[in-house]
C-alpha cells in the first residue's frame, strides 16, 4: 500500500476535506502564576497545572507596609499596589526564560478592606483594613436601622467596623464632600486588578468579605444599600462562574512581563479560603485552625450557605459552589510577637519555647482577655480592649505570654464549639507560622479543645489554594481529591483539658462583666 492510500484510510471525510484521524496531540498543562497579598506580606510562585510549585520560584516579600493593616492605621493603596507588583518583578526577573508562558494567574488577597475609587481610577481614599475600628459608633447605629440578625443570615456578616456598611456609614457622615466624590466603593483586590488590567470585577469571593453581599443568592444586598443610600454601580460587578478578566493593559506590557500579555486573570479570592483549599481542608469533615498573625478556625464545602447561621460565626464564599464558615480572632501570633518585644522575654526562640512548654496547664493565676486588636468572633463586642487579670508582685514576663496563648486558645474553644452544630465530627488541621514555631501552642490549643489537632504541612496554603481553584476552574482539577497535610498529630491531655475547662469559664466571667 502507498503512503497516500494509508494516509486516505486512516482518515476522516468532512465534505470535501480529508482529515487525518489517529491519535489527538495532548493538551499542554498550563503554567500558573500564584499571587497572595496577606497582611503579613507578599509572596508569588510558579505553578504546574496540578497545583504543585515549580522548585525554588516562590518570592516571598514582607515590609513594613503591611503593618497598619494589621493595626488599624490607613494605608496608602498605591505605596501597597508598588510594594505587590515588586513580588511579580522579581519572580519574573528571576526566572527569566522568555520562552517559557505563562497561562494563568491566580490571586488570593485580605479579606475586608475598603478603598474609595474616582472617575478617573485614582484612590480617593486610603485603604481601611479590617483591623480599623473607627465605625464602631455607626455599627451600633445599623442595629437600630435594621434587624441585625435577618442581615447576618442573608449576608453571613454581623455588623461590626471590619465590614463595610459600618465604614460607609461611618465615612459618609465624618466626610461627606469625599464621599460624595467616589465613583466606586472597592477592596484592594479590585485596585489592584484595576491598576494592572483595566478591571474591577469582584470575586463572589471577595465580595463576601464586604458584608454587603446577599450570599444566597450571591448580589449586593438590595435592603443594605436602600439603608446605606448606595446603587450597586457603586459597587464593582461580580464575576459570574468561572469568569476569567482580560489580559495587562497595554501599557503594562512591559518586556519583563512579556511572559504574562497572553495570561487569564482570574478574580482575585479571599485568603481564608484559599488557605483552606491549599491545606485540602474542602469537605465540612475538616476544619482549618489558623494562627498567623490573627486567628481563624474554617470548614469549607461544596453547597449552600447554612439554614442558620451560628451567631458567634461568619459565612463567606469561595465561589459560586462553594461556601467557608467559621471565626476569626483579630489577636493571635501578632499578640504573642507583641508580648515577646514589649515583656522583655530576652532568652532565644528555642529557650523562650522550653521555658513555656515547662509550665504546667493555668499555673500562672491569670486570666488574659486577648483583644488588643478588638474583638470579632465570638461576641463581635467592637468595645472590647484587651486584658490582663490577676497579676501579682510574682508574675514573671514568661507567665503573661502563656496565659495570652492559652486565651486565645480559649477564644477557639468558643469557636469550635459554635462549628459543631454545622459539622459535629469534624477533624481539625492546624496551620500557620505561630503554630508551626510553637509545638507548645499547638498543643495548648489541641488540649483546650480537648482533641487531636493535625498539623498541616502545606506551606503556602493561600498561595496554593488560589492556584488551585484557578486551574478548577479553567482545567476541571477536582479540589475534593486533594489530599490534607499532616506529618503530626498533638493528642489532648484529659488533665489538662479539665484545669483548662475551669480557666475557660473565668475567662468568660471576666469577659461579661467587662463588656457585657
Amino acid at each position: 500500500m502507498s503512503v497516500d492510500q494509508m494516509v486516505f484510510e486512516d482518515a476522516l471525510e468532512v465534505g470535501s476535506l480529508m482529515i487525518p484521524s489517529g491519535p489527538k496531540p495532548e493538551a499542554v498543562p498550563p503554567i500558573v502564576l500564584g499571587l497572595d497579598i496577606g497582611t503579613s506580606g507578599a509572596r508569588a510562585g510558579l505553578f504546574d497545572g496540578r497545583g504543585n510549585e515549580i522548585a525554588g520560584s516562590t518570592i516571598r516579600f514582607s515590609d513594613s507596609i503591611y503593618q497598619p493593616l494589621r493595626s488599624g492605621v490607613d494605608v496608602d493603596a498605591n505605596q501597597l499596589f508598588s510594594e505587590t507588583v515588586q513580588v511579580i518583578d522579581r519572580l519574573l526577573q528571576r526566572d527569566d526564560t522568555e520562552s517559557a508562558r505563562i497561562d494563568i494567574v491566580a490571586i488570593s488577597c485580605f479579606w475586608h478592606s475598603l478603598l474609595g475609587v474616582g472617575r478617573d481610577g485614582t484612590a480617593l481614599t486610603p485603604l481601611y483594613g479590617w483591623a480599623d475600628l473607627r465605625s464602631a459608633a455607626a455599627a451600633e447605629r445599623l442595629k437600630s436601622k435594621c434587624d441585625e440578625n435577618e442581615v447576618h443570615q442573608r449576608t453571613g456578616c454581623r455588623f461590626h467596623p471590619s465590614y463595610w456598611p459600618a465604614k460607609l456609614l461611618w465615612l459618609r457622615s465624618e466626610q461627606q464632600d469625599l464621599f460624595e466624590n467616589v465613583r466606586t466603593w472597592m477592596s484592594f483586590a479590585e485596585y489592584f486588578q484595576q491598576r494592572l488590567i483595566g478591571e474591577t470585577t469582584c470575586s463572589v469571593s471577595m465580595a463576601s468579605g464586604s458584608g454587603l453581599l446577599n450570599q444566597r443568592d450571591c448580589e449586593w444586598d438590595s435592603e443594605l444599600l436602600r439603608i446605606l443610600d448606595l446603587s450597586a454601580g457603586q459597587l464593582p460587578v461580580i464575576a459570574g462562574p468561572r469568569q476569567t478578566l482580560t489580559k495587562l493593559k497595554d501599557e503594562n506590557r512591559e518586556l519583563s512581563w512579556k511572559r504574562l500579555n497572553n495570561a487569564r486573570w482570574f478574580p482575585a479570592i479571599g485568603d481564608g479560603a484559599a488557605s483552606n483549599i491549599g491545606a485540602g481542608c474542602v469537605t465540612a469533615e475538616s476544619a482549618l485552625l489558623m494562627i498567623g498573625t490573627s486567628g481563624a478556625m474554617r470548614i469549607v464545602y461544596e453547597g449552600e450557605p447554612p439554614a442558620k447561621i451560628p451567631p458567634e460565626l461568619w459565612s463567606y464564599r469561595v465561589d459560586h459552589q462553594r461556601v467557608v464558615v467559621g471565626g476569626a480572632l483579630s489577636d493571635g501570633g501578632g499578640l504573642y510577637r507583641w508580648m515577646r518585644e514589649r515583656l522583655a522575654v530576652l532568652s532565644d526562640d528555642e529557650g523562650t519555647e522550653r521555658a513555656l512548654a515547662a509550665m504546667d496547664a493555668d499555673s500562672h493565676g491569670l486570666t488574659v482577655l486577648p483583644f488588643w486588636s478588638g474583638e470579632r468572633s465570638t461576641g463581635w463586642n467592637a468595645a472590647a480592649r484587651g486584658a490582663i487579670l490577676g497579676l501579682s508582685s510574682n508574675t514573671e514576663p514568661i507567665d503573661v505570654v502563656r496565659a495570652s496563648m492559652e486565651g486565645i486558645a480559649y477564644r477557639f474553644a468558643l469557636i469550635a464549639e459554635a462549628l459543631k452544630s454545622l459539622a459535629p465530627q469534624v477533624a481539625i488541621f492546624a496551620a500557620g507560622n505561630a503554630l508551626l514555631a510553637s509545638p507548645c501552642w499547638t498543643q495548648i490549643v489541641s488540649d483546650v479543645l480537648g482533641q487531636p489537632l493535625r498539623l498541616s504541612t502545606a506551606g503556602e496554603a493561600s498561595l496554593r489554594g488560589a492556584v488551585l481553584l484557578a486551574l478548577s476552574g479553567a482545567d476541571g482539577i477536582e479540589l475534593a481529591g486533594i489530599p490534607t497535610a499532616s506529618d503530626r498529630i498533638f493528642a489532648p491531655d484529659r488533665s489538662r483539658h479539665e484545669k483548662y475547662r475551669h480557666a475557660r469559664e473565668r475567662q468568660q466571667q471576666a469577659y461579661k462583666k467587662l463588656f457585657g
